[in-house]
């Protein structure tokens, strides 16, 4: 009997103490960078609670995670240097364990340079810019919670090569502040290399000049876009009274951040353009991250909208439905509880920042919306879908294809239409590969023919020969300037990251 009291003890001490079981209690800090201003998608009201909303989960669901005890502080970011200098300021007293954000590109790579320096990892559903692909130096403790610019690219080449399009013009949208389209087609010139790509920039303070943007697509098979919803539909509404909707050419538009703001195919303004607008919007593809209908997530999605409209955001226009830098900074969390807890187990400590990074890189969990994976480089693998007009009269929209970027597979959906995406009246235009050979050797064996033949006949040949030699050199060389110049305006058109000088 003494011995099954003693045995009873101590199960139930087993039970009290969380260290003995699979729980492990630690304290950690956490630093959050978010814009206090609303017009950003990743504002505190909008992505705040969902951080809140995985701190409770992690904290109430009794699993192995729940005895991490997360001291969350807030931090606004404007996208230029507010984050860096919180951050240095924190530099005299204690530094964070876990650093969420910043969003934009160049206040991101400042805050991930010095976070770096000092072992701290960085989760973050932006700076999804190319040039923080390089993680073997400034950039090594970052973790890419959401979908780069380059993975979203890897749908376009997907879709090119399906189609076997060789073309395409970037028309995209700079404000030279966050700059979100810009490094959007930045990652699919990045990507396409071998593609035969041109680019057109679109100031956002002058008057959009659909003319211009429309004279530069004669010699390209498609225009992928990304812009303003509004500039969108002017662009459309061009090209459709100019006769370019006709199947000619394939047009696409980035929907950034499954935010409506930047064109969710929504033609419908209410004006005397609407129905020259939803015709030709008809030619209009869109590209957006894939969807998810998990319960959890609507149940998610409806507190999210709760949240929101509590803090008194109430004509948030996207606040409908999630966007990706909700689902990502929830998702964050979950990921650095996992790495954290599997680094403790394997006796590690908060402070072995680069350990616990590597162990958020190169595996799968499931996130809020459904399964997540990470890939080698600690980016996130993206699923993007391809939307297009499936109903004409009613101008409405519907999933035709989805690109799942983990194993690289392009799958075509029973509303798919091949005749959607076939180019008519035109040739493709691939670039012709000139004859090395300039035919000399067929003229020289003629010659020699003719001459055995017909002596009197060689003069004649000879006289024929050489002019065809020296036109044939011409063209040679008229082509070779050609190309020289076509490649010096593709340098001249390159979209190049300013990381340098962030």
């Amino acid at each position: 009997m003494p011995y099954l009291s003693t045995l009873c003890v101590y199960y139930f001490l087993m039970l009290l103490n969380p260290v003995m079981t699979n729980t492990i209690t630690e304290d950690i800090e956490v630093l959050v960078f978010l814009p206090q201003n609303n017009s950003y998608p990743f504002s505190h009201t909008r992505v705040s609670p969902a951080i809140l909303y995985a701190q409770q989960r992690l904290k109430t669901d009794g699993g192995q995670y729940s005895g991490f005890r997360f001291n969350i502080h807030f931090e606004n970011s404007n996208c230029f240097n507010d984050a860096l200098f919180v951050l240095v300021d924190r530099s005299c007293g204690r530094k964070p364990d876990l650093i969420l954000g910043p969003v934009c590109e160049y206040e991101a790579a400042a805050v991930v340079r010095l976070a770096s320096h000092w072992d701290i990892p960085v989760i973050s559903a932006g700076a999804l810019a190319a040039g923080f692909s390089n993680k073997n130096a400034e950039y090594s403790h970052l973790t890419r919670i959401a979908p780069s610019y380059v993975k979203m690219a890897e749908t376009f080449t997907a879709v090119f090569e399906h189609f076997s399009w060789r073309s395409a013009l970037l028309v995209y949208e700079d404000d030279k502040e966050e700059r979100n389209c810009y490094f959007t087609l930045e990652g699919v010139y990045h990507l396409m290399a071998d593609f035969n790509i041109k680019t057109y920039a679109v100031s956002q303070e002058d008057r959009l000049d659909t003319d211009d943007i429309l004279q530069n697509i004669h010699d390209t098979e498609v225009v992928i876009m990304c812009m303003g919803a509004d500039k969108i539909r002017e662009i459309m509404l061009a090209a459709h009274r100019r006769r370019l909707t006709n199947g000619n050419y394939i047009f696409f538009n980035v929907e950034l951040f499954n935010a409506s703001s930047y064109g969710n195919g929504s033609w419908k303004r209410g004006d005397k353009y609407d129905n020259d607008a939803r015709q030709a919007f008809a030619s209009l593809n869109i590209v957006t991250l894939l969807r998810t209908v998990k319960p959890d997530f609507e149940n998610f999605s409806v507190e999210m909208k709760k949240a929101v409209e509590k803090a008194g955001f109430l004509d948030c226009k996207d606040c409908g439905s999630v966007n990706m830098f909700v689902e990502g900074f929830h998702d964050a969390m979950l990921l650095y509880a996992i790495a954290l807890h599997e680094a403790m187990k394997n006796g590690y400590s908060k402070n072995n920042g680069s350990e616990i990074t590597s162990r958020m890189w190169n595996r799968t969990f499931e996130g809020i919306a459904g399964q997540v994976s990470m890939d080698v480089n600690g980016d996130r693998n993206g699923d993007f879908s391809l939307m297009a007009m499936t109903n004409v009269e009613a101008g409405t929209y519907e999933v035709v294809a989805n690109y799942l970027g983990k194993n690289e597979t392009f799958q075509l959906l029973p509303a798919f239409n091949a005749d959607h995406f076939t180019l008519r009246g035109r040739h493709k235009t691939h670039t012709e590969i000139p004859d090395k050979s300039c035919g000399l050797g067929v003229s020289a064996l003629t010659g020699v023919i003719v001459g055995a033949v017909l002596g009197t006949a060689m003069l004649i040949a000879f006289y024929f020969f050489r002019k065809n030699y020296r036109i044939t050199i011409e063209r040679r060389t008229h082509s070779e300037e050609c190309d020289t110049g076509k490649h010096r305006q593709l340098r001249e058109d390159s979209i190049r990251s300013h990381f340098s000088a962030a």
